[in-house]
Order: C-alpha cells, then sequence, then structure tokens
C-alpha cells in the first residue's frame, strides 16, 4: 500500500525545469532513500509534497489525498525536518518543541523526554544561542514526539555529530517498526544504506534509477580481492575489469557484474590462494551514475534543489 505517491511530476520556473516527470512511491511501513547532488530537485520535490509549492502538472498524492488540494488534512499525519530549522530566536528549544507538538495536536511528553535525553539537548537555552547541530535536534525531537504515520526528512542530520547520527538512526528504526513510513532525503550515502528499504536517485530533475539495493546492485560494479600463486598477467586486457591496485594482500580490481563469472575464469588459470568479494555499495552505484559523461548537458541544468 502506497501512502505517498508522485507520477510525471513536473515544476517549472519560467523556462527552467526543476522537475522533469519525476515518479516514485513510498509504501507503509518502509523508508524510502531519497538521493542525488546539489541542485538535483530534491528539496524543490519535498517543497511541492509539503503544498508549500504548486507543481506545474503531475499528480502527488499523501494518503490518497492532493497534495495541494489537501494540505491542511495531510499535514496533521506528517513530520517534517527540514535541512537547517530557521527557530525563533527568542523562546527556548524546549517551547519550540511543545508549539510544534501542540501545532499537531500531540502532547507527548514522556516521549519529549526521553528524546530529550537520547539527543543530549539541553532545552532551556533561547535559540538565538543554539549551533546548527542543537537546532536539528529541536526539529528532531519535534517530529518524533509526533505520533505522525509519514516522516519527510529532508538532509535532517545536517550539522549533527556521528553520536547524535545514531541516536538519529535508531528512531528511523524504531518508528519504522510502528509500521510508520519515511522519506529520507540524504547526501550520507552510509546513512541511506542502512536504514532505507529502497532508494530512488534524482538528477538534473529525473528520477534516473529506484528500487531494492538488491535490485540496482546488478548495474554496477563488485570489488574483488584475489591472491594467486602466479602473478596475473594481462588483466587489464580482461574485458570488464576496471581500477587495478596491487597491494600487500594481493590485487584488488572492479569486475562489471555481467563480466564477473569471465574474469573470475581467467583468474583462476593463476592459482588462486585467496578469493574475496564485496557486493556494490551505494555509493558506488551513485558514484558510478555520475562519471558519466555530462554531452548534451545544458548549462545551468539542476540549478533548482
Amino acid at each position: 500500500m502506497s501512502l505517498l505517491k508522485v507520477e510525471n511530476l513536473t515544476k517549472r520556473f519560467g523556462k527552467f525545469t526543476a522537475l522533469n516527470g519525476v515518479e516514485f512511491e513510498v509504501r507503509k511501513g518502509e523508508v524510502f532513500g531519497f538521493i542525488g547532488p546539489n541542485g538535483a530537485g530534491k528539496s524543490t520535490t519535498i517543497r511541492v509534497l509539503l503544498g508549500i509549492l504548486k507543481a506545474t502538472s503531475g499528480e502527488a498524492k499523501i494518503f490518497g489525498k492532493d497534495v495541494w488540494e489537501d494540505a491542511v488534512e495531510i499535514h496533521k499525519r506528517i513530520a517534517y525536518v527540514p535541512g537547517d530549522a530557521n527557530l525563533w530566536p527568542n523562546l527556548t528549544g524546549g517551547e519550540v518543541i511543545d508549539l510544534f507538538m501542540k501545532l499537531r495536536g500531540k502532547n507527548n511528553q514522556n516521549r519529549r523526554e526521553e528524546l530529550i535525553r537520547k539527543f543530549d539537548f539541553d532545552p532551556t537555552k533561547k535559540c538565538r544561542t543554539y549551533s546548527k547541530g542543537n537546532r536539528q535536534k529541536v526539529a528532531l525531537i519535534a517530529a518524533f514526539s509526533s505520533d505522525a504515520d509519514l516522516y519527510i526528512l529532508d538532509e535532517p542530520t545536517s550539522g549533527l555529530d556521528p553520536l547524535m547520527e545514531q541516536v538519529f538512526q535508531e528512531c528511523v528504526i524504531e518508528v519504522k517498526n510502528q509500521g510508520k513510513s519515511v522519506l529520507l532525503s540524504s547526501h550520507i550515502l552510509s546513512e541511506v544504506e542502512k536504514l532505507c528499504d529502497r532508494v530512488g536517485i534524482i538528477r538534473q530533475g529525473k528520477i534516473i534509477e529506484k528500487g531494492s539495493l538488491d535490485e540496482l546492485r546488478h548495474l554496477t560494479r563488485t570489488q574483488l580481492l584475489v591472491e594467486t600463486k602466479k602473478p596475473i598477467l594481462s588483466l587489464s586486457d580482461v574485458k570488464g575489469v576496471h581500477e587495478i591496485v596491487e597491494t600487500k594482500q594481493g590485487v584488488t580490481f572492479q569486475v562489471d557484474t555481467e563480466e564477473l563469472g569471465n574474469a573470475i575464469r581467467y583468474i583462476s588459470e593463476f592459482g588462486v590462494v585467496k578469493l574475496e568479494s564485496a557486493p556494490p555499495t551505494l555509493e558506488d552505484l551513485f558514484m558510478r551514475h555520475y562519471e558519466m559523461t555530462k554531452e548534451g548537458t545544458n548549462a545551468g541544468t539542476g540549478g533548482a534543489d
């Protein structure tokens, strides 16, 4: 069941096309990773989903309701964390958290206090004194204190230290285990890989790949570490082999997935002593796409994030 569904979503600013036929869905009880570089269209998509921007064409629905026409009803059941939380400077962090909780009609004080402890946050200080990381904590505590059905998180760990990122990840896993859904826009690929059931990669306003990591990994290369009895001759001439590096442990190289069998048959002729393989990571997949030549790319394309 899809809680969020986007079909052929297009957004233009004058002559500039920020989103061009974007399509994806977030299912009930899953974490969907939405990744791409700055200017790819992630934040523009999220602003459309929040009812802040009106789409030029296409359709976006949350809980089966139109994100523009039914924004007020939708916001009663969603929690949103921006990449840079702008807070009221003269209110304390605790007051802002309480305000957001009241706006959502929720008042789970036990959950609020638990999250304040987990994030090691001082709610008594004025917001104007907070660092970027502490401002993010305010937004995260307010979001995860609410009993939302869908969490829309746009670069939510920006400014957090690694320990607090771990706390954030625990919160995402907790709401997922409760059957909630999460749309996570992030540039931290290891975070996306750890948390997300499926991912969508956006580039220049278009979704270029989407699916589970297992479904996408066939599109990139496998890393091999090989130790052989005899030196491997002419390895660079083997079809599909890339990035050959000799180390103390042996030879490491990458192999296109479709050529993996041929590469292993070739190196076996040299007497394999040790063979280790690692599946391609999300970062490998992401970088493979962005290493593609940019022939045909128009100047200025991809400017609105």
